[in-house]
């Protein structure tokens, strides 16, 4: 049995005993004071059954009070619109997309206007897709009225193809950068720091290369299991979680995005979850909501102090 081995098995039998409630959560980091958001609060529950693996979450930034989100794989390719308090808002399908392990959901908002969905069909436990994809579908407009839940189908999809420079790799997190449309893919790693790499925001045409710029290491066990995440509205802040904890990034001024991997950053408490993997900020960027893989799981709300 190679050392690799052995170090992925002991990672494993902790994790597995962390998420069991087998072993004490002294591998989770500890609470951080300097956080600046309050404890979380819970604000709801996922109403509609067919939501029972939530995998990502995203803000609407053109309709009030929306949030999306998706299941993990297993599921058709669906989005979903809830409230914050977890209240259904109607089901649409992405008629040319599959799901074989979407993992993540994020919204940009262009210079016209217009909100789009990016979808992330990034997931691979296994380390075998050598491309992945991430769907680009127009933000559907969300009834108000009563009854106005449902099914539904978003336009076409489009799509942006690319591939690791180095070797297959799985992922759950996608960030969109709200004023240049820059994407990232944070990588998840059981033996190491997570992988941050970038993609042009350009759809269609022939599968891209994806470019590392950046490694990212958190006071957790394991250190680089990093499950989703988002962008701040404004640019300035990164939000990370793994199934412990949130871990978030402040840009300083007048500093290029991509040098926030390098910065300090704070833990922050996102709420119980037993396999939480979806996390975002508000619209209007002064608070934190997560929630969980499983049926009708807690929504948390974490405000800024």
């Amino acid at each position: 049995m190679s050392l690799k081995t052995i170090a992925e098995l002991g990672v494993f039998v902790i994790l597995v005993g962390i998420l069991s409630g087998c072993v004490t959560t002294s591998s989770a980091p500890p609470p951080d004071p300097h956080s600046p958001y309050a404890p979380p609060v819970r604000i709801g529950t996922l109403k509609l059954g067919d939501i029972n693996e939530a995998s990502g979450l995203a803000a609407s930034k053109c309709q009030k009070d929306v949030l999306w989100t998706h299941n993990d794989s297993g599921d058709g390719p669906f989005v979903y619109a809830i409230r914050p308090n977890g209240e259904d808002l109607g089901t649409w399908r992405v008629p040319n997309a599959r799901n074989v392990d979407w993992e993540d959901i994020a919204e940009y908002k262009d210079a016209s206007g217009k909100c789009f969905l990016y979808i992330g069909e990034i997931g691979d436990n296994d380390d075998r897709r050598a491309e992945h994809i991430i769907y680009r579908v127009p933000e559907p407009s969300v009834g108000t009225e009563s009854g106005s839940s449902g099914k539904h189908e978003t336009g076409p999809a489009e799509v942006i193809k690319f591939t690791y420079p180095d070797h297959n790799q799985n992922a759950e997190t996608l960030l969109v950068h709200p004023l240049t449309g820059d994407i990232y893919v944070v990588t998840k790693h059981m033996t190491g720091p997570a992988g941050v790499y970038k993609l042009k925001g350009a759809f269609g045409g022939e599968s891209q290369p994806a470019v590392l710029i950046a490694e990212v290491s958190v006071p957790a066990i394991p250190n680089g299991l990093l499950t989703g995440g988002d962008i701040s509205p404004d640019g300035r802040k990164v939000i990370l979680s793994d199934y412990m904890a949130g871990y978030e990034w402040t840009l300083p001024a007048n500093t290029p995005f991509d040098k926030i991997w390098a910065t300090p950053f704070a833990t922050v408490d996102i709420g119980k979850r037993d396999t939480g993997e979806a996390i975002c900020y508000s619209s209007d960027g002064n608070s934190l909501f997560s929630t969980s893989e499983d049926d009708h799981a807690p929504v948390y709300q974490m405000k800024l102090k």
